[in-house]
This record gives structure tokens, C-alpha cells and sequence, in this order.
């Protein structure tokens, strides 16, 4: 299974993507993890990419493509892989669509996460994270024991910033102009599986897994 994974801030990506992952076998690839693991390892990638992070710019396009190329090309991925976080427009979805056909490899399926709005401002807003162990929470779905305090190592929980319901809103913003588009690349690909990821995690992941399973099937 070669699997993109596409939805807005808050539709459990993350969640989903190593559920699915686990599901298939196939290596969970985010681009989180490919750029900590260039800046730990100090490849020359990393240390390109860190020039721009130290001076407070964003990573462009061209360094981030660069690493995934490079990790699209280890031995883990040859029975597939699931993308999480890439590509995030248009020009990274032609530019992985070109990667891949070099290799006759091309994206098996896109799935995308279905969330209301309402839903996502919802569940954003509602974290609470851990000052000191970074363990989340949430004020309706996962209350801790005792109200501002973390289960795990007691430290204090706080809103980040990003969860606050006017950075979401921006974020959502951002996310119908730039990522939102990607939704038609693979509608003219003719690769995109929607699905509602709303209810239980676990619901989710077999509704995800049924759908992706009838995809194959048909094609």
C-alpha cells in the first residue's frame, strides 16, 4: 500500500497514520520525523535545512522535497509507505507524483480525514498539554484526575498557543488555501478515498481500513 494521508489541523492524522500504518506493515513516514532525523544525524540536508530554521525562515519546498526523495528511496519502503504531513500544496503533490514515477511506483490512495469545523475548534481547543512531559489532555475526552495537573508526572497543563481557537481558525485558513487544493490533484488522479472521521479512534481505523481495502479491490 502506498498511501497519502491528507485532512485539516485536528481530523487525527497522526493517530490514524500509525494505526493504518501498523494495519498495512508499511513504514510511517512524516515529515516531522524525516527532518529530526536529518538534524540529529547532521546530514547535509539537515544542515541546509537548519540554516533557515536558525534564522527564523521557513524550510522551503525544495529542501523538504530533497528529503523526501531521499527517504522514499530506503529498502523499508519497497512493500509501501504512508505519507503524513506531505505533501502539504499542489507543487509538493506533482513534485512526489514525479519521485514516485521514476521508481513505477506510483500513490496507491489518498485518504482524506472528513471533520466539521465546528468539530475541529472543538477538539483543539479543548487540549491541554503538559508543561513538563508534553502528555496531552482534553477538557471534555480526556479530563485528567485532577483539574490543571498532569496524570502522568504532575506538572502543570496549559492551552498552547496554537490550540487557541483564533490561531485554529487562521490555521484552518491556511489550510483551505494551501493543502485544500491537493483534495483535487488526486479527484483528477483519480486516488482520493474520502471518509468521516468522526466517532471512537478505533472506529475510525476500521472504517478507514474497510474503505482503503474495497479501493484496492476495485482498482
Amino acid at each position: 500500500m502506498r498511501l497519502v494521508l491528507v485532512g485539516p489541523p485536528g481530523a487525527g492524522k497522526g493517530t490514524q497514520a500509525v494505526n493504518l500504518a501498523s494495519h498495512f506493515a508499511i513504514p510511517h513516514i512524516s515529515t516531522g520525523d524525516i527532518f529530526r532525523s536529518n538534524l540529529k544525524a547532521g546530514t547535509p540536508l539537515g544542515i541546509e535545512a537548519k540554516s533557515y530554521m536558525d534564522r527564523g525562515e521557513l524550510v522551503p519546498d525544495e529542501v523538504t522535497n530533497k528529503m523526501v526523495k531521499d527517504r522514499l528511496s530506503h529498502d523499508d519502503v519497497k512493500p509501501g509507505f504512508l505519507l503524513d504531513g506531505f505533501p502539504r500544496n499542489v507543487a509538493q503533490a506533482d513534485v512526489l507524483r514525479a519521485i514516485l514515477a521514476e521508481k513505477g511506483t506510483p500513490i496507491e490512495a489518498a485518504l482524506e480525514l472528513l471533520v466539521d469545523k465546528n468539530e475541529i475548534i472543538n477538539r483543539l481547543s479543548g487540549r491541554r498539554t503538559c508543561k513538563n512531559c508534553q502528555r496531552a489532555f482534553h477538557i471534555q475526552y480526556e479530563r485528567p484526575s485532577k483539574d490543571g495537573v498532569c496524570d502522568g508526572c504532575g506538572g502543570d497543563l496549559y492551552q498552547r498557543d496554537d490550540d487557541k481557537e483564533e490561531v485554529i481558525a487562521r490555521r484552518l485558513e491556511v489550510y483551505g488555501e494551501q493543502t485544500a487544493p491537493i483534495i483535487d490533484f488526486y479527484v483528477r488522479d483519480g486516488v482520493l478515498l474520502s471518509i468521516p472521521a468522526i466517532g471512537a479512534v478505533d472506529e475510525v481505523t476500521k472504517r478507514a481500513i474497510d474503505a482503503l481495502s474495497g479501493f484496492r479491490s476495485k482498482n
